[in-house]
């Protein structure tokens, strides 16, 4: 009994430490988004004697500098250009990453289908093939898909950025919804094919709907790896036209006048897409990417 309630406290415990551990740094952000400068870097702590403020975000949006942004004592301003681009920067990330979720969720179920339930000649090497190509390291392909990209012109296109990265997504969605169709069972299907059902007309009538969970958390997660990709955003974009955000977030943390507090409210807003996304389908994603994991 004692070795029982032993162990379930050091579970919880563990549990607690590590919702701290990933939680902190989210808290430590939106605070200090909102805090005066002289607040954040206080010690000790004196976070909430001066009030909270939204003059960083205000900047951000509208170009309003906020007051003690000035440096005392030198001509130079605290503040950063760069933030000004994270509202245009967010919205090229999110219509990126929405298309490759899009394009996941379209090619993933159509490519994944056959595997899971029709024969054909190198089957088996091409599934492995496709599935062990994520493992080549990201930085090997830069040069490679550069050279594509710029011979078919679409260097600075979104269009570029939604290959590349569905590329790279493709094969983890084609991999756990290979597995979750294998798993749904095949007399669904053969009453379908009973009725007239085709293939094509199987996968959409009856295999998407029961598949649903595990399609929306791999949708999710390629919209997560594309929202989040800095390499290719840095080596294909050029302008603020296409720039994502990872990319001007880092031309704003390089930038040694910018306030802690307005790159912690660019940070911040960059995370606010991602949670409305995250926050209402969370459970169809662990159960679909687990689901699919089990088969």
């Amino acid at each position: 009994m004692m070795r029982g309630c032993g162990i379930r406290l050091v579970t919880y415990l563990g549990a607690i430490l590590l919702a701290v551990f990933i939680l902190a740094p989210l808290a430590w952000i939106f605070l200090s988004s909102v805090l005066p400068e002289s607040s954040i870097l206080s010690f000790p702590p004196d976070w909430f004697q001066h009030g909270l403020m939204d003059a960083n975000y205000k900047y951000i949006f509208t170009g309003e500098v906020p007051r003690g942004a000035v440096a005392t004592g030198t001509l130079r301003t605290m503040i950063s250009q760069e933030v000004r681009l994270v509202p245009r920067a967010i919205l090229n990330s999110f219509i990126v990453a929405s298309a490759v979720m899009l394009v996941n969720c379209l090619v993933g179920s159509l490519a994944a289908y056959p595997f899971a339930r029709l024969r054909f000649a190198a089957k088996t090497p091409i599934f492995f093939f496709i599935t062990m190509s994520r493992l080549i390291p990201t930085v090997a392909l830069a040069i490679p898909y550069y050279l594509i990209v710029r011979k078919l012109e679409l260097i600075d296109t979104y269009w570029a950025l939604i290959l590349i990265y569905s590329v790279l997504t493709l094969p983890f969605t084609i991999l756990i919804l290979t597995l979750y169709f294998r798993g749904i069972p095949e007399e669904i299907e053969e009453a379908a094919q009973l009725d007239g059902c085709g293939p094509f007309q199987t996968l959409v009538r009856i295999v998407v709907p029961l598949a649903l969970p595990s399609l929306i958390g791999t949708g999710l997660f390629a919209f997560m790896l594309s929202y989040s990709e800095f390499l290719f955003g840095l080596l294909i974009t050029q302008s603020i036209k296409t720039r994502t955000l990872p990319v001007i977030l880092a031309t704003v943390s390089w930038n040694p006048d910018v306030t802690w507090g307005l790159t912690s409210a660019s940070i911040a807003i960059g995370l606010i897409p991602t949670l409305l996304l995250v926050v209402p389908v969370w459970r169809y994603m662990v159960r679909g990417l687990v689901a699919g994991g089990v088969y």
